[in-house]
């Protein structure tokens, strides 16, 4: 084994290791760093140690470095410019062009296929390249579609029979594929008709999903492009590379199962884009009845005498950037005796885990942030809720209303407490198009404004009292 190798074993052993210490919020920036450093490992063993099979070194060392120095700028520009509600955006713009790479490197290794290596037999080389270009290009389209939905500049988009269009387009793709594969036809048109075809069905399997939906979306994403990468592995006989793209994509799809049961969705109907989205097949029943209003002053007098407060953060908190000052009504009322805890819900936000990197930029204690199946029995214990921006994952009518589009799908369970406030900014619907019968509930009174002003005014009447 020489150094070059032991360097991708090092560096294997760092991703797992990284990946192990995500899934631990005290540890998760120790395991990011950790997986850093072993990437950094490879990249630099691979640009001085490598040695192609014909005994050459690597070349094009300036233009290497040139392209490394300049993704690294980018890279650390944007990323610190970036506020915490716009991070599903990043990831999603930053998959994309990850995707695009994987795509670019197996179309130039196309063109460069040996001509004499084509073959009536079966060809498991090209159906590599070829499988690569694929989900490249539909990840890479796909996260820019993303990218363009959750910054509002692109609606969702519905045409006739999008389900059946999109299996077609599959179909076709498979068909073009094992083409060349089996040494059929190995023309460029081949190449560029499948390059496109994939792009679109990207931007159309995309296309027709909702704001509600785009957690699983992304995480889906994500997948395609850990699969695409450990396919590049399997081509260039990368341990590493296949090593680190075998743990983006298998951990991808597990997340994107799980997000899938949290919003009771198929993972088929992702795929073929049917899922509902805010403009689109919302039937439930228009809830009828009194919308009862609350002050700060009441709100404050109600939290302060309570034993115990749960605190449902949504995107509402993000918008506002009002999680430090949420921290703040944490501390006041744990100071006055009450005790505190956060109920998140798996898809809260806009991308997996968002409310928790939330509030740990604020020093929210990790042990106060409970998972729904944790703080759901809590509620009929807990005095007060309070919801901050949160909606559809506190809709009851996923629960009770089976005409509902959101019928099934596991919610936080706050209509069993004794108090429920809900802070928004006004009646407006989630992002599943719906109303929220949790809004009339006799338990359920509103506290209308931007979430930072009214946690501070609540802040500020808590002192008073």
């Amino acid at each position: 084994m020489n150094i070059l190798e032991i360097s991708y074993l090092i560096s294997s052993v760092t991703f797992i290791l990284g990946l192990k210490m995500l899934s631990n919020p005290e540890s998760a920036r120790k395991g990011n760093l950790i997986a850093a450093a072993g990437m950094t490992l490879a990249i630099f063993t691979t640009i001085f140690l490598y040695v192609s099979p014909s005994g050459k070194p690597l070349g094009n060392i300036v233009w290497i470095f040139g392209g490394i120095a300049i993704g690294t700028l980018g890279g650390v520009l944007v990323a610190k410019k970036v506020q915490m509600t716009a991070m599903p955006q990043m990831v999603s713009l930053f998959n994309g062009l990850g995707a695009l790479c994987v795509a670019i490197i197996s179309f130039l290794e196309y063109l460069h296929f040996p001509a004499n290596n084509f073959s009536d037999s079966f060809n498991i080389k090209l159906l590599i390249i070829l499988s690569g270009l694929v989900i490249g290009s539909v990840s890479f389209s796909g996260s820019i579609i993303a990218y363009g939905k959750l910054e509002g500049k692109i609606k969702d988009f519905h045409f006739p029979a999008h389900q059946v269009i999109n299996l077609i387009f599959l179909l076709v793709i498979l068909i073009l594929i094992i083409i060349p594969v089996f040494g059929i036809n190995q023309s460029l048109s081949f190449l560029y008709l499948i390059s496109f075809l994939s792009i679109v069905y990207g931007l159309f399997f995309v296309f027709p999903i909702g704001g509600a939906d785009m957690p699983v979306v992304i995480s889906l994403l994500n997948s395609f492009t850990g699969i695409a990468a450990a396919l590049g592995g399997f081509l260039y006989d990368n341990q590493v590379m296949l090593t680190g793209g075998i743990l983006v994509g298998s951990s991808g799809t597990i997340l994107t199962i799980l997000m899938c049961k949290a919003m009771n969705r198929s993972l088929w109907n992702v795929v073929i884009g049917t899922w509902n989205s805010s403009s689109g097949n919302a039937t439930a029943k228009t809830q009828t009845g009194v919308i009862k209003e609350i002050s700060v002053q009441d709100t404050a007098v109600l939290m302060s005498y309570s034993k115990s407060v749960v605190i449902v953060p949504g995107y509402g908190l993000a918008v506002a950037q009002a999680q430090h000052t949420c921290k703040d009504l944490e501390q006041l009322l744990e100071d006055n005796g009450v005790d505190v805890k956060y109920a998140i819900h798996p898809v809260a936000g806009r991308m997996p885990g968002h409310m928790n990197v939330l509030l740990a930029e604020a020093d929210v204690s990790y042990d106060k942030l409970l998972e729904m199946d944790e703080i759901n029995p809590e509620f009929v214990k807990t005095d007060v809720v309070l919801i901050l921006g949160a909606n559809d994952v506190v809709n009851p009518a996923a629960l009770t209303d089976t005409s509902s589009p959101i019928y099934g799908m596991p919610i936080l369970e706050v209509i069993n407490a004794k108090n429920i406030i809900v802070n928004k900014r006004s009646m407006n619907a989630g992002y599943a198009g719906i109303d929220n019968e949790l809004f009339y509930n006799d338990k359920t009174k509103m506290l209308f404004g931007d979430a930072k002003k009214v946690l501070s005014q609540l802040v500020n009447e808590i002192k008073s009292l």
